[in-house]
């Protein structure tokens, strides 16, 4: 039996775990058509937690996108998910505060050290300007994060 009330899951991975346990794809199918139609499994709604679960774990967008798209979310579902997250350049000032302090990097090699932490963690290059001293009035912000 597949436990599934720790979160939301999308309809792919559901569909991954249940054939893993041997189930026949149609049955699958069925199974998750039925849950669809109850709103038990909805992939907006795992879109949306997923995006706010992991913005709130300091990942930037660029990474979150990824992530969605790996769980089987589609490009214009992510899209619409990503626009509920919050201020992409507020969580990466936030997200630099947290790791390494509140005063700005002293020095190049550490400006590049936490640019290179900011970019793992999946925030385009104009939300580490930012976070690393600037102002949005500064940068030219990119439309698509």
């Amino acid at each position: 039996m597949v436990q599934l009330t720790r979160r939301e899951h999308s309809r792919v991975e559901l569909r991954e775990k249940l054939s893993g346990q041997g189930y026949q794809p149609a049955v699958v199918d069925e199974a998750l058509d039925g849950l669809e139609a109850e709103r038990l499994l909805d992939d907006r709604r795992f879109a949306e937690s997923f995006v706010r679960s992991h913005a709130g774990r300091g990942q930037g967008p660029r990474r979150i996108r990824q992530d969605l798209m790996a769980a089987g979310i589609p490009g214009s579902l992510a899209a619409e998910a990503m626009d509920t997250g919050p201020d992409w350049a507020q969580l990466a000032r936030e997200t630099r505060r947290r790791k390494f302090g509140a005063e700005p990097p002293a020095d190049w090699a550490e400006r590049s050290r936490q640019a290179r932490f900011l970019q793992y963690r999946g925030f385009s290059t104009d939300h580490i300007r930012i976070a690393l001293g600037g102002s949005e009035a500064d940068f030219e912000l990119d439309p698509d994060p």
